[in-house]
């Protein structure tokens, strides 16, 4: 059902109609785009906002635009049905687009009711991305859109945009040195644990979480999406994979700042545990995610031939972890990260260690994300990002990793009292699992990249310690 927030007159078949030819051209280029070297053979239009109408100086409108295309058959598979993600546009309408917004163009509507206008990315426009932090700050309501924000923030109404360029599933503005925009390009209905989690750990008084300090929202029928979260920027900061390569390329020891990564890390996953309910894992659970993580192995193996010769090997990891319920210890799980790597942690100038980017895998439901995890996943996520960071340094650095690995769990320990490497069944399940996803993306996304995860399964396939990196 599409709805459509525009002047009198206008549908939102005419608008969509008068926008296709030029989103075809333009989304496919979008870093943010997921659907690559996929046709779109649709476009549905969920909602559209004016948020300024379109004058013969400038306009702002923001979209809703469900984007259907062919999903790619698997090895030996049928073509599963058409997939249809959801994304958020904010385009900007001029009559001419000024030349310091030529790089921002998407193209001169020749048709409806748009004819005659030039069609641009409004995120590049400081005046539109003023106009959404000022959207935030008196918490405006404009048609499907409500703004939010929490009211112990204050939030200057003089802060200067700019847009950040390195971002590739989202965009994010950073506003003077105060604040930084995260908008969700791909969105879905419901509960978006970037916003959730954040919220939650803030009334914990978790330092290591940046605590939101507005957000805005579609309310579309019955669903709840969130497009956006507003944060403090933490200026001065570096995100661990940019610190960790500079540190290997001046062969400088990285394990200190490994060991206070794993402290910071286990002391967001006891607020976490704190704020949210958990739950026990006994045989049935344990049982469930060996046949998810045996599943996802499947799938990957038909994808990408280079993983078969592995795929018994590692199966028998997915069955040792089947057998742990059959006895009498259990485990807990909670609400975790989902998505632990090196760039999803900035450390300050201090050097304290700071977590963002709560959305968990993007490749997996959302209902899926918000599930509750042993923090193992978490932890196997880093050591993966670690040995990633020594495979990109030439020559590669293995000893490097297996010291940074050990690092982090030893610093996970001395918070939580409990070693990662206690739990040894579990680690080599999560981080086998998560090795098996960078398979598959490297295989679809950057070829050049699959010698990385293939080089671990190889080794996680011969039963190689886990806190090694051979």
């Amino acid at each position: 059902m599409s709805e459509a927030v525009t002047r009198p007159g206008i549908t939102a078949d005419a608008l969509l109609a008068s926008l296709d030819p030029l989103l075809r051209a333009w989304l496919p280029r979008q870093r943010w785009f997921a659907g690559k070297g996929r046709p779109i053979t649709d476009f549905n239009l969920v909602a559209a906002t004016e948020l300024l109408p379109p004058t013969a100086e400038l306009g702002l409108l923001h979209l809703l635009l469900r984007v259907r295309q062919p999903q790619v058959p698997e090895q030996g598979g049928d073509t599963p049905a058409q997939p249809a993600d959801c994304y958020q546009l904010l385009l900007g309408v001029r009559r001419e687009l000024p030349p310091r917004l030529a790089p921002a163009l998407i193209g001169h509507v020749t048709r409806g009711p748009l004819a005659g206008f030039t069609l641009y990315e409004a995120l590049h426009d400081s005046r539109m991305s003023g106009f959404l932090l000022e959207a935030l700050r008196v918490r405006a309501r404009v048609g499907k859109l409500r703004f939010e924000r929490d009211p112990r923030k204050d939030i200057a109404d003089d802060l200067a945009p700019r847009l950040l360029t390195a971002e590739q599933s989202n965009s994010s503005l950073v506003y003077g040195d105060t604040f930084i925009l995260k908008l969700f390009r791909r969105v879905v209905p419901g509960t978006n644990p970037d916003l959730e989690l954040p919220l939650m750990l803030s009334r914990d008084g978790c330092p290591q979480v940046p605590a939101p300090a507005a957000w805005f929202l579609a309310d579309i029928g019955d669903d709840e999406h969130v497009l956006g979260v507003l944060q403090p920027y933490l200026k001065g900061t570096v995100d661990g994979w940019e610190l960790a390569l500079r540190e290997l390329a001046a062969e400088r020891d990285f394990s200190g700042e490994a060991r206070a990564l794993g402290r910071a890390t286990a002391e967001v996953h006891l607020a976490l545990a704190r704020a949210l309910p958990t739950v026990t894992l006994g045989r049935t659970q344990l049982e469930l995610i060996a046949e998810g993580m045996a599943e996802r192995l499947d799938t990957a193996a038909r994808a990408v031939p280079a993983l078969q010769p592995y795929a018994p090997a590692l199966h028998t990891t997915y069955e040792a972890l089947a057998d742990l319920g059959r006895g009498e210890e259990t485990w807990t799980a909670q609400r975790v990260h989902g998505d632990l790597h090196l760039g999803q942690c900035l450390r300050s100038p201090a050097g304290e260690w700071s977590v963002i980017d709560f959305e968990g895998e993007p490749s997996r439901p959302p209902a899926e994300r918000r599930m509750p995890q042993h923090p193992v996943r978490d932890v196997a996520g880093m050591l993966r990002s670690f040995d990633y960071a020594a495979r990109s340094h030439e020559p590669w650095a293995p000893e490097w990793a297996g010291d940074c690995r050990a690092a982090y769990c030893t610093g996970y320990a001395e918070v939580t009292g409990r070693d990662p490497r206690m739990d040894p069944v579990l680690l080599r399940a999560y981080e086998t699992d998560k090795a098996v996803y960078e398979v598959l993306y490297e295989a679809r996304h950057r070829p050049d990249w699959l010698p990385v995860p293939l080089a671990a399964i190889k080794r996680l396939a011969t039963n190689g310690p886990a806190t090694e990196a051979h």
